[in-house]
C-alpha cells in the first residue's frame, strides 16, 4: 500500500510540475488591443495560397507550410490600415508557443508578443530579443545574417524566427504583391 501511495504521489507531482510550465499571457481580444490599440476595428483576412504561391512562400521563408489556409487580422481605424497581425502556434521542443506577429501596413515587423508559452520559462526568449528584429528585412531574418541566438533558448528563438519569416513571406507574396490588383 505504501508503494502504491508513493506511485500516486509521484504521478500527481509529475503532472502538476509539467502543467506548471503552461502559461497563457493574453487572450485573443487582449492581443488585438496590444497590436492595434483600443477602438481599432479588426477584420479577418483568410488567405488560400495556390501551389505557385505556396512554393514561393516556402522558398523565401525557408519553411514548409503545414496548411493551405492562413489568417491575418487587419487592424483599421476609419478604413486606414494600422497593420496586420498573425497568430502562430509552433512546437518548440515538445510543447507549444503561441506568438502574435504584427507587421506594419508596409510589411515590416513591428511587434512580437508571446501569447502563450508551455515550455519552462527559462527557455522563453525575452521581449528585448524580439525587439532587435523589428524593421529588419525578411532577407536578414536569419541566424547566419546577424540574428543572435540565446544560449539556453536556442530552440525557442529558432522557432520564433521561423514563425516570423513565415508571416513576413505570406504577407509579401499574398498581400504586398497583390495590392492594387483588386
Amino acid at each position: 500500500m505504501k508503494v502504491f501511495k508513493q506511485l500516486i504521489l509521484g504521478v500527481v507531482l509529475t503532472a502538476t510540475s509539467a502543467s506548471s510550465f503552461a502559461t497563457v499571457f493574453y487572450s485573443k481580444t487582449e492581443a488585438m488591443e496590444l497590436a492595434f490599440g483600443t477602438g481599432a476595428t479588426i477584420e479577418s483576412l483568410s488567405l488560400f495560397p495556390d501551389d505557385t504561391q505556396t512554393a514561393k512562400i516556402q522558398q523565401i521563408a525557408k519553411v514548409n507550410l503545414e496548411s493551405g489556409l492562413f489568417t491575418f487580422y487587419v487592424g483599421k481605424n476609419q478604413d486606414k490600415i494600422l497593420g496586420y497581425a498573425a497568430i502562430e502556434t509552433s512546437t518548440v521542443r515538445t510543447k507549444p508557443e503561441t506568438l502574435m506577429i504584427v507587421l506594419s501596413p508596409e510589411g515590416e515587423l513591428s511587434k512580437v508578443v508571446t501569447l502563450a508559452f508551455h515550455e519552462p520559462t527559462e527557455y522563453q526568449p525575452p521581449d528585448s530579443w524580439f525587439e532587435k528584429l523589428y524593421k529588419r528585412p525578411l532577407t536578414e531574418m536569419d541566424f547566419n545574417k546577424g540574428v543572435d541566438g540565446i544560449s539556453g533558448a536556442t530552440l525557442s528563438t529558432r522557432t520564433g524566427l521561423t514563425s516570423i519569416r513565415k508571416v513576413m513571406a505570406i504577407y509579401q507574396e499574398m498581400i504586398k504583391n497583390n495590392k492594387g490588383t483588386d
